[in-house]
Formats: C-alpha cells, structure tokens, sequence
C-alpha cells in the first residue's frame, strides 16, 4: 500500500513538474505567438480597453476616443478629420492604423516602453500605460490655407520650414473622415468599402504617397547641377542652345512653348520655362551628373521617414543621353511626391542646405511628461550656397516677370518656379500643375516657409491648366498664412 502511495506521489510530482515546465516555456518562449494571434481576443479586447491617446495640432488634440460600451469599448474620434486626415491617418478596429496612428502607435495605445520607468514591472503584473500624445508640427492656419485652397479639386501641398525641416501643412484632396472607420460595425466595412472603390482615390495621400512627373518645376535641380558642375558660369551670359533641340542619337527635335528660347540665358530660360535649354543642360552634365544631383535633394531615397513612409521619388539611373535630356526637365521617368519637391525649395531657400522633414516634435505620457523630443536633424548640402543664392534670384524673377506673379506678396521675397507636367499616352492625359516656393520676410535673414503644390484637376480644360494659373494662388494663400 505505502510503495503504490510513493509511486502516485512521484507520478503526480512528475506531472507537477511537466506542468510547470510546459508553463515556463509557453511564458518565455511562446507568449509572443500567442499574444500575437489573431485568434486571441483578449490583446485585442486589452487594446481597446482604454481611451486612446491624443495627437496633437498647435497643442489642441485633433483626436480622441469614444466609449462604445461593446467588448472592445473605446472607438477614435477626430475633430476636422477631413483637414487631419492626411496628418493623423486612420486608427480603425476592423482595418488597423495608417500614417501617425501607424507610426506613433505604441505610444498613442499606450504599449511604448518609453512611457514607464519599470517596463519589466507591466509585463509581470499585466499593467497597461495610459496612451502617450504625439505632438505634431503643423500649423492649423496654413493647413486650413491649403485645403481650401485646394478645394473640390485633386491634388496636394505640402510646406516646410526650410531652416528646422519642420512640416507645416500637408494637404491631400479630395479627402475623408476617418472617424467613419474607426468602430467594428457594419457601417464601418461598408465605409471601408467605398472609400476604397471610389475613383478619386480618397484615402490615397498625394502628398507622401503619390508621384506625378513634376514636369518644368524639375528645372531648379538641373540648373543646381549646372551652376555646381561649372556648366554655366553666368546665368545672364547666353547658352549653346539651339530651338528647336536634336534630342541626342534620336530624329527628334524638341521644342518649347515659350519663344525667345533659341541660345536663352540661364536666367532668361528659367523665368519663361524653355525645354531646349534645360535639355540641353542635362544632356551635357550626363546620367552621372544628373543622378547625383537628383539624389542629393532626396530623390531614389526610399528610406525616407517623417515618421510616415515617404514613396520614394525617381530619377532613373540607367538612361541614354536623349532620356537623360528629358528628365532633366521632369519628363521620361522622373517622378516626384509633393514633398520632395517641396525639399527641393527648402533646398534652395535654405542656401543650400537641406534638413530631412519631419512631423513630429515632440512624444510625452499621457501626463504631458515629454518621453521624446525630435531635435533638429543635420542637413545635407543639396548644393553650394553660391549655387542657391543664384537659384534664389532666378526664382524670384519668375515670380516677379514670369509665370509666377500670382504667388507673389506685397512686402515679401517670393521665389518661385511653375511647372505643367504632361503625361498619359502620347502626352493626352490632362496636365499636372505644379508650382513650388518660398517666403521670406523682407525684415527677416531666415525664410518662412517652402513648399510645394499640385493639382491634378481632371475636370478643368486642359489650356486652363498651368503652374502660375492652377497652383500659384494656393501657394500664395499658404504663404500668407505662414507669414501671420
């Protein structure tokens, strides 16, 4: 009797052990599978237990959270979703987050590691941080500028603070409410649904998302390349240009809109926008030259964060000398979001000098503790400061002689570059209207702002469309802002 109660207990210690041993290994070598499941309703259910935190627009929160009184109880509310859409993104509990909501997630649901002292501590007694906030750098009279500046049309702005890379307005139309995605009912997959089926492409983001062959407004990296590269020493003195153009190795000729164009001056080239000169130019500085250029503003950069993902814009890096011609003035292949080129006027307003964007500045607890705060990132040189100063005179000329006169402000130095951009088959597409800029105070060394606009704008008819027309007046009104 007692040797079968000795083997019952070893057994049954046996089994004591297993179990504990099976625990240990589920705890420490298992519990992020199981946690990450998908079947596992009680992360989810953690979740959305608590409000989430706030993201913040010139210290007020465009965001929040609503008690549902469901399973997964707290749902995202946002104040002017269709003006922040492009900025916070979506936080939804059937689709997941997009673009800050995404980004700044651990913080804003309160999973950051940042937001504890004793992280250890929260995993061992199953504690959850209330949700950070995630203060942007936006500026809400200078994105209200843009949207309505953009209005029923699509399109896109985005401006920054050439000195700081601070983004101050992003812009995307049409747009949409992303509150209608932020519940698990059937309302929510229905929304889900037509947004994502509607033509106009809503829930895209034209300002980080989109490229568009930015057409003449390409013009200021190829004049960088020129002017750093030697090729054109004096912008006044008249260049080897002829009208119309041999692209090279080809039968084609190309020619320009503009007149006057035949051996044009840099200067004279780049206020009436002449194709054959800046062909020409590219041509000549060659795919080496070019690519370099192109890349030292930020284009073929696919690791680009503001703390979004940025599509990378292209410059090709394997072309012959005719492509090499044409995507010296934003044609061929070359493509660009409106933030790129909105960094290629920091750039230039910036003597050079270009800092990497960025949207957020600062991350605290749901305190107001700060946890993070963005510091202002090392720029790169894009080009030389003589270089920019040039380009500086040669885009005000435009917006004082050429096709930029509508951007410009009483009082204030605005440089300028328009752009209309072709595409489709055969070049049958309606146009791109491009047009980036800077401000600076006549009483100020540091510009305000630079940015970049683009109207797609399919209803309009097609000789309507143009940078100066179409795109200068919404960079006027965004400028303007910025200067208040």
């Amino acid at each position: 009797m007692i040797r079968c109660i000795r083997q019952t207990a070893a057994f049954s210690l046996l089994l004591l052990v297993a179990l504990l041993v099976n625990a240990v290994r589920v705890q420490l070598f298992e519990a992020d599978a199981y946690t990450g499941n998908p079947a596992n309703r009680r992360t989810v259910m953690e979740r959305y237990g608590q409000p989430r935190g706030a993201v913040l627009v010139a210290g007020r929160p465009v965001t929040g959270s609503r008690d549902s009184g469901g399973r997964l109880r707290y749902e995202r509310t946002y104040t002017n979703g269709r003006l922040y859409a492009p900025v916070t993104g979506y936080s939804s509990q059937l689709y997941g987050t997009s673009l800050i909501e995404r980004a700044e997630d651990g913080i804003l649901s309160g999973t950051d590691e940042r937001l504890t002292a004793f992280p250890w501590w929260n995993d061992l007694t199953r504690t959850h941080q209330p949700g950070g906030r995630v203060v942007t750098t936006i500026r809400p009279l200078m994105q209200r500028a843009a949207f309505d500046g953009l209005g029923r049309r699509k399109g896109a702005v985005a401006a920054i603070e050439p000195r700081t890379g601070r983004i101050l307005a992003l812009a995307s139309t049409p747009s949409y409410d992303p509150g209608e995605l932020s519940g698990n009912s059937a309302s929510v997959g229905a929304a889900w649904r037509r947004l994502n089926g509607a033509a106009d492409r809503p829930m895209l983001n034209r300002a980080l998302r989109q490229t568009y062959p930015p057409g003449s407004a390409f013009k200021v990296v190829t004049a960088a390349a020129a002017l750093d590269n030697g090729r054109v020493t004096d912008i006044d003195a008249p260049t080897d240009a002829p009208d119309p153009y041999p692209l090279p190795g080809t039968g084609s000729r190309l020619g320009n809109a503009a007149a006057g164009c035949a051996h044009a001056t840099l200067k004279d080239a780049f206020r009436v926008s002449c194709n054959t000169v800046f062909a020409r130019l590219g041509a000549d500085i060659g795919l080496r030259g070019m690519v370099e250029a192109a890349q030292k503003f930020g284009f073929n950069d696919r690791r680009l964060r503001i703390p979004s993902a940025v599509a990378p814009s292209n410059f090709d890096t394997r072309m012959n000398p005719a492509q090499v011609a044409l995507s010296a003035i934003g044609q061929y292949d070359t493509t660009a979001t409106p933030l790129q080129m909105a960094m290629v006027a920091a750039a230039v307003a910036n003597d050079g000098a270009l800092t990497p964007p960025r949207l957020v500045e600062e991350v605290t607890d749901a305190d107001g503790t700060a946890v993070f705060t963005s510091r202002h990132r090392r720029a790169r040189q894009a080009m030389g400061p003589a270089t920019a100063q040039r380009l500086q005179e040669m885009m005000v000329d435009v917006v004082e002689r050429g096709s930029g006169r509508q951007a410009a402000i009483e009082g204030v130095t605005v440089g300028g570059k328009t752009g209309t951009a072709q595409h489709g088959v055969h070049n049958e597409g309606t146009p791109y209207a491009w047009f980036i800029s800077w401000a600076r105070a006549k009483d100020r060394m540091q510009p305000a702002v630079a940015l970049a606009v683009v109207v797609e704008d399919a209803a309009a008819d097609r000789a309507d469309i143009s940078g100066g027309g179409s795109a200068a007046p919404i960079a006027r009104a965004v400028m303007l802002a910025a200067l208040r």
